[in-house]
């Protein structure tokens, strides 16, 4: 006789099947659900202390710790350029031509400056748009971290202000008066930042390295630096690049007389603290600074946005306002003044508008 089996209906395989699907869907429920817990635990909340700085809600950033991250981005910046220097291991080399043909130098100091600038103030505020005269190497990444205090003068002078991240354009420039550098005339080299808000510059920082002297301004809000008080509008001394002392002194002299000093210096930064009450033995004073060529907008943003936020003004030679966004130059050549009728000193000086653009 076979052995005797036990048959299932039909109905019973589909009761065993239900089942079974019952007692695997139990137990992979809850593991997904003990995965998602973990997942939630070790991941920050949204809003919590670890978004990244600047990300704030609304996407807005706050003018006075941008100015705060600035002024140490400068600083940090300057000491690379220093050691650079003082290391004697500037590794020049030409990097192209200005328009008008001179050589354009790139040294180490350039390069080591620009990324621990970049970096520090990408890490602090990434949402906000950062250009640099120097190419930013991705491969060559660094973390720099800011942590977040506010020098005790930017919290006397400046209040808390909130602009939309995508209004803000920063400028950076890691080492101006760079042929200087190469020539060991460090009293022109200086380490820059600039934000604009739509376009126009509200903050400026020059940091010169070699003194350690530190010049920051915020328009509608503060700054540490004062504008001169003692000028003679009839003969002023007007600054001017080395290369363009008799260019533009030839036409200030026929303009404001043979009196007229021209002052020729290195760096963008270096004249505009020349129109500056600015404690340093080795600053030379001027009245006017005068630019009749291209130049870039990094090399004078931060002049810009101090001197307005002083009360002066720095304009193309044909009065223009010069705008912080798009491309990174400006056309119409420049020039500043402080406590002085820049209206009429532009009116002085029509024949230097012709020059800018040979």
């Amino acid at each position: 006789m076979a052995p005797m089996g036990i048959r299932l209906s039909p109905l019973g395989m589909a009761v065993f099947c239900l089942l079974g699907l019952g007692v695997l869907y139990h137990l992979y429920s809850g593991f997904l659900a003990g995965r998602f817990a973990f997942f939630m635990l070790s991941e920050p909340a949204a809003g919590g202390p670890e978004t990244p700085h600047g990300s704030v809600p609304g996407g807005a950033v706050d003018l006075r710790e941008l100015l705060a991250v600035s002024v140490l981005a400068a600083v940090r910046g300057g000491e690379e350029v220093k050691r650079v220097r003082e290391g004697n291991v500037l590794n020049a080399k030409a990097k192209g031509k200005t328009r008008e043909g001179a050589e354009e130098q790139l040294t180490t100091g350039d390069l080591l400056s620009n990324r621990r600038m970049f970096y520090l103030l990408k890490g602090a505020f990434p949402a906000v748009q950062i250009n640099s005269e120097e190419r930013v190497d991705t491969a060559d990444q660094e973390t720099v971290s800011w942590d977040r205090s506010i020098p005790e003068d930017i919290k006397q002078k400046i209040q808390p202000k909130e602009v939309p991240a995508e209004s803000v354009t920063v400028w950076i420039d890691p080492l101006d008066a760079t042929q200087e550098y190469t020539e060991n005339l460090r009293e022109y080299v200086t380490t820059m930042v600039c934000v604009a808000v739509n376009g126009k510059p509200v903050i400026g920082v020059i940091h010169k390295p070699f003194s350690s002297y530190t010049a920051w301004a915020m328009v509608d809000g503060g700054s540490n630096v004062k504008a001169r008080s003692s000028y003679n509008e009839k003969t002023p001394k007007i600054i001017v690049s080395r290369s363009h002392a008799g260019k533009v002194g030839q036409v200030a002299r026929q303009t404001f007389g043979n009196k007229t000093v021209i002052i020729p210096a290195g760096g963008a930064g270096y004249k505009v603290l020349a129109l500056l009450d600015v404690p340093e033995k080795n600053q030379e004073k001027a009245d006017v600074y005068i630019h009749v060529t291209y130049i870039k907008k990094w090399d004078i943003c931060a002049g810009n946005a101090v001197l307005r936020a002083l009360g002066g003004h720095m304009t193309t030679l044909t009065g223009e306002e010069i705008n912080y966004t798009g491309s990174d130059g400006n056309e119409g050549g420049l020039i500043a003044s402080i406590n002085m009728n820049h209206k009429a000193l532009i009116e002085k000086l029509p024949d230097l508008e012709k020059t800018s653009h040979k």
